[in-house]
């Protein structure tokens, strides 16, 4: 005889989703009317179809600010993720060197973003800052505000430094979930420290670094703050985002129609994205 559905659960889910239709659902909806029309103030709303959506697609500017995305994303996922691995299979397994290990990973993570971009800030700078001022010392040229090469590196320390610890403890919670047994039956065969890596930590962490690469890309594709706080978007465009231009095309110019409609179209770059990477790494994990 079949166990009876209760059905009574879902009325605990109720509110939840109430709640995310308020917050999610209804500014989404208010942003595809925008993208739809366009609006000369007093509120009197014309129609304009896929206008800003044909607008955004053409435009050289979103263009280059995409190549610049995709390039900030691949060199983060690139840096972060092996050294996450790399970090969380030199750890401690136990004992207080562990739990010590653990606080000091989690300490980047607790810093709010806007805090982490004024940091970095400071820490750059070639008057007052250890950094830029240990650099100018040293004799070599280093001037974030003014150098684009410099303002990248910068960006990308500072993003490694931040998020290179979530990469490490999701790792390391795939390692700490490995039986003992695995590693007594390598030792028995007398297998090398790459193949134990390969055959036994690398799969057993196929879900946490599905989940590490997942967030370090949504994440890294819609940075904000951190390099808007350090460079503004400078020097130039060299460090302009998609997320900054959006920024400066809704609250710079005021062009509402073109910024919902790329903003919508930013949103679908990422949910397809993040869907093939989880289908590949699903599929590579399976294969494994």
């Amino acid at each position: 005889m079949d166990k009876p559905v209760n059905n009574r659960a879902w009325f605990l889910v109720m509110p939840v989703l109430a709640l995310v239709a308020f917050s999610a659902l209804l500014p989404l909806m208010t942003v595809v009317n925008y993208s739809l029309q366009d609006t000369f103030g007093g509120n009197q709303f014309f129609w304009a179809g896929l206008e800003w959506f044909e607008d955004v697609v053409h435009s050289d500017r979103i263009r280059a600010a995409l190549g610049r995305q995709v390039l900030f994303s691949a060199s983060i996922l690139a840096i972060e993720i092996p050294l996450g691995i790399f970090i969380a299979l030199n750890m401690p397994k136990k004992g207080v060197w562990a739990s010590f290990c653990l606080v000091v990973m989690a300490l980047p993570l607790l810093i709010p973003w806007n805090v982490v971009g004024t940091i970095w800030q400071v820490f750059g700078r070639v008057d007052i800052g250890l950094l830029g001022y240990t650099l100018t010392k040293l004799g070599i040229s280093y001037n974030y505000v003014n150098d684009p090469i410099a303002a990248w590196i910068t960006i990308i320390v500072m993003d490694v430094w931040h998020w290179t610890s979530l990469v490490a403890l999701l790792c390391y919670a795939g390692l700490q979930s490995i039986p003992d047994a695995y590693y007594q039956a390598a030792k028995i065969d007398q297998a090398s420290r790459w193949k134990v890596f390969r055959y036994i930590e690398l799969p057993k962490m196929q879900g946490v670094l599905l989940i590490a690469v997942l967030l370090r890309f949504m994440d890294s594709f819609m940075i904000y703050t951190e390099p808007f706080v350090l460079t503004g978007g400078g020097p130039g465009n060299a460090t302009t985002f998609l997320s900054i231009d959006l920024v400066k095309m809704a609250v710079g110019q005021f062009d509402l129609g073109p910024a919902a409609a790329f903003s919508l179209i930013y949103f679908l770059v990422i949910l397809v994205i993040s869907f093939v990477f989880y289908t590949l790494m699903t599929k590579e994990g399976e294969a494994l």
